[in-house]
């Protein structure tokens, strides 16, 4: 939905990280375009995505100054180069950091493993692991909802923090598809209206098609259906 010559070149795959950036950069108007990265293929560790990603992890975003990876640095590069959050001397910059740092460096990091336990634990450990793993990430997503009570404009629609926190409230929802349903987002009276207001946004529906995401993709998510063309 951006106009004018793509500035960068986002590297994804449907309901990834990538989709956060995906948001961030449609909800600000930055132009760019998308590279899929197959997964069905194992193209993330193919020689030519690890040249720009050596952790072979989604998203990449290739700029001007060269290919950047991990979403919030991603985040935070695009917030300061494009004004889409505090700045250094603002006085809300450091909130802004903790709270970046804490959605990607504790949040996101522990919603992971339960996607992934057979990563983090013996396979007769799962169960026990999971359900330490969604009372910790029911615990983070209380701290986030009461930061997006305190901080509104920080955790906006179509910005960092606020993006960020609906689309894992999203994947809370979602995945692993055979695990336990554990996180009720109407618990989370400030994280259900933040999502509620990304869904609003304009950008939203046109990545949401984009990617298969069905029509509401944080208020009553859907396991995707990617266009033909495009992998989870």
């Amino acid at each position: 939905m951006a106009s004018g010559p793509p500035m960068y070149t986002l590297h994804y795959a449907p309901d990834n990280a990538s989709l956060i950036i995906r948001l961030v950069l449609d909800g600000a108007g930055i132009p760019y375009r998308t590279v899929l990265v197959d997964r069905a293929k194992r193209q993330q560790d193919s020689a030519a995505y690890r040249a720009l990603n050596p952790t072979g992890l989604i998203p990449t975003l290739e700029t001007p100054v060269g290919p950047i990876t991990e979403t919030g640095a991603i985040l935070l590069w695009l917030a300061d180069t494009h004004h889409l959050g505090p700045g250094p001397g603002d006085p809300d910059r450091p909130v802004f950091l903790k709270w970046l740092f804490f959605l990607s460096n504790t949040a996101h990091a522990d919603l992971r493993q339960i996607f992934y336990p057979h990563q983090y634990a013996p396979v007769d450990a799962h169960a026990g692991f999971t359900e330490i793993m969604a009372n910790r990430m029911l615990r983070h997503f209380g701290l986030l909802d009461a930061a997006a009570a305190q901080v509104p404009k920080l955790f906006a629609p179509g910005r960092p923090l606020g993006v960020y926190a609906v689309v894992l409230t999203r994947w809370a929802a979602l995945y692993p598809e055979t695990g336990p349903r554990w996180l009720d987002l109407s618990d989370f009276p400030n994280l259900t209206a933040l999502a509620r207001a990304q869904e609003a946004r304009v950008e939203t529906p046109v990545v949401a098609r984009a990617e298969g995401l069905g029509a509401h993709p944080f208020t009553r998510p859907e396991q995707p259906n990617p266009p033909e063309g495009s992998v989870l």
